[in-house]
């Protein structure tokens, strides 16, 4: 599962990543998809890497309250 600040850095990432692609082009187009790949995973808040590996960056705490 994935936190709020993990999302948000993701988001500023991906952001990066596609800007990159889209103004550079060339080796930077693999970037650009990495970059759509880590806004789809931060809009939908769930990481299938995180999943396998049983990584989770959410507040164990916040979830309790």
């Amino acid at each position: 599962m994935m936190g709020f600040w993990d999302a948000v850095l993701r988001v500023l990432i991906g952001v990066i990543f596609i800007y990159l692609g889209i103004e550079k082009g060339g080796a930077f187009k693999i970037a650009e998809v990495v970059g759509f790949v880590l806004l789809f995973t931060s809009i939908i808040s769930f990481c299938p890497l995180y999943k396998l590996a049983g990584i989770s960056s959410r507040c164990e705490e916040c979830e309790a309250a």
